[in-house]
């Protein structure tokens, strides 16, 4: 084997290797970095949450501008590409989405508003969602997607982000199999939004949707503890409809829904893409 021939064997190997570390140097580095960032100390809830929020969302903002300029920009981040097009397909999947879930589950009387809380600076709990919402966005489908991309291709970069999505949700393992099979088929709509609007904007709006309606709004999905509730809701039935204890994102509907919508997204970025095609 001569020298060029052995060199030639190894760059697939090195580029391996350059995108792990890089991958790898990211997250740590947000994780120590939303770690060491102290939270300020507060007696009221919806602040402290609110500060608890912003650290870890600076801490990835810093280290994707970082990454961004290691790489000399050459990392398409696609925060908001499309403005208009990404907040109408944002706010319009987002409520079709969490209203046929709960549609579905209202009319079938497995999920019943049983009474109502009052809930001290509503506003600040909804801000505080949205700041978690961009960063779980930014650190899943953000520098780490796009690198892997880039480096490889969509596929790849689906599995790898898919998988670290599933991972933050780790909860969802102690719940059962149609719950973690809900957190894989929701990374993978929200992925499947992300190359459609080639826009980081959509599945962001997409996602705060989910998570600031169906929790703090309808107590049917689950965040963080101290996140207080307004409706009391309750989920009766068959756990498998219902979803039992996970409640929203425990039930079989949220993963035919999930791919169902994923589906469409990608029947619509074919249709895109042969329109562009014969346009040419």
């Amino acid at each position: 084997m001569t020298e060029q021939k052995r060199s030639i064997d190894l760059i697939p190997i090195k580029k391996l290797l350059i995108t792990i570390g890089k991958s790898l140097l990211f997250f740590i580095g947000w994780a120590l970095l939303a770690s060491f960032l102290p939270i300020p100390d507060s007696s009221d809830g919806a602040v402290w949450r609110f500060w608890a929020e912003l650290i870890p969302l600076f801490a990835i903002v810093v280290m994707t501008a970082l990454f961004w300029f290691i790489e000399k920009k050459n990392v398409p981040l696609n925060i908001v590409s499309s403005p208009l097009k990404s907040l109408a397909v944002g706010t319009i999947a987002g409520i079709v989405w969490l209203g046929t879930a709960v549609g579905i589950l209202a009319l079938t009387g497995t999920m019943t508003i049983i009474g109502h809380n009052s809930v001290p600076m509503l506003w600040l709990w909804i801000i505080s969602i949205f700041l978690n919402t961009i960063m779980q966005e930014m650190l899943v489908r953000g520098y780490l997607y796009q690198l892997i991309k880039a480096n490889y291709n969509t596929v790849a970069a689906t599995v790898v982000t898919t998988a670290l999505f599933t991972l933050m949700h780790g909860g969802a393992f102690e719940a059962g199999i149609i719950p973690v099979l809900n957190i894989v088929t929701m990374s993978l709509l929200m992925t499947t939004v992300l190359e459609y609007t080639h826009s980081l904007a959509a599945p962001i709006i997409m996602h705060f949707i989910w998570n600031c309606v169906g929790a703090v709004m309808l107590s049917g999905v689950s965040l963080a503890d101290d996140y207080p509730n307004l409706c009391i809701t309750e989920f009766t039935g068959n756990a498998l409809l219902s979803g039992g204890e996970f409640k929203i994102e425990g039930s079989v509907v949220v993963s035919l829904l999930n791919t169902a919508l994923a589906l469409v997204f990608l029947f619509l970025m074919k249709k895109t893409s042969n329109n562009s095609t014969e346009k040419r």
